[in-house]
């Protein structure tokens, strides 16, 4: 503990300030594109989990218990090593941003399934009897209606996956945790344990905390819109009496 009040620790932390400004830049593009990788997936087999045919929606259900049901740190693994023992390694991040992507389009894909069907099936019915395909419905009429529910859960998955770039760390990744651990194992910059991890820890919350704070302040306003809608639905019911 007496190196966190260690002025040569703190001050060796900021001579190699490059090092942790390198690993946050490799943890947000890992993130990043993982994310649009999660939200393509979400999608995809969210919109297959609530169609008409009963193989799309057992080909999601497999996709998302499969991958919800096996370890992260386990999922990486099998993707590094199983394609460098082929010959086709990807690279650390490459495989970071497929693996990370894969795992968390799992949840999203919960997501945007709970919001779809969330949606009152007079919708549906109304839209189906317009003339629209099932993708017209969804992207038209659906979706749009569901944005409210489905944002601040995306969100939240959004910030458990700038967390989990972290996992990258077993296998030698160039992330913010990998890249903490690189250093104060260093040769040259072993030592300075509590601050480095206090910094890591630091430049984590500065990028999680406002996602995070907005999931929650976006929810509480949508609650809110809510009930005034009821509430003015039921004042106009009084008036109409």
């Amino acid at each position: 503990m007496s190196s966190i009040f260690s002025a040569d620790a703190w001050q060796k932390v900021w001579t190699y300030r490059e090092t942790f400004l390198l690993g946050l830049f490799n943890t947000a593009r890992t993130a990043f594109f993982a994310v649009l990788l999660s939200l393509g997936l979400g999608i995809l087999f969210g919109l297959m989990a609530t169609s008409g045919k009963k193989s799309l929606r057992i080909i999601s259900r497999i996709y998302v218990e499969v991958i919800q049901n096996t370890p992260l740190l386990l999922q990486i693994c099998f993707l590094y090593y199983a394609l460098a023992f082929s010959g086709h390694s990807l690279g650390i991040i490459v495989t970071g941003i497929i693996s990370i992507g894969i795992y968390h389009g799992a949840y999203m894909s919960e997501v945007i399934r709970a919001g779809i069907e969330a949606i009152p099936k007079g919708q549906f019915e109304a839209a189906q009897s317009q003339g629209f395909g099932y993708l017209e419905r969804m992207f038209y009429i659906i979706l749009p209606q569901s944005i409210k529910i489905i944002l601040p859960p995306m969100v939240n998955q959004v910030v458990n996956l700038i967390k989990n770039t972290s996992c990258l760390y077993i296998i030698g990744g160039a992330d913010l945790i990998s890249l903490t651990y690189s250093f104060v194992t260093g040769a040259s910059t072993g030592g300075a344990y509590a601050p480095a991890y206090i910094v890591s820890g630091v430049l984590f919350f500065i990028i999680c905390y406002p996602l995070s704070k907005l999931a929650s302040v976006w929810e509480m306003n949508l609650k809110k819109r809510d009930r005034r809608t009821v509430a003015t639905k039921v004042e106009r019911e009084k008036v109409g009496e």
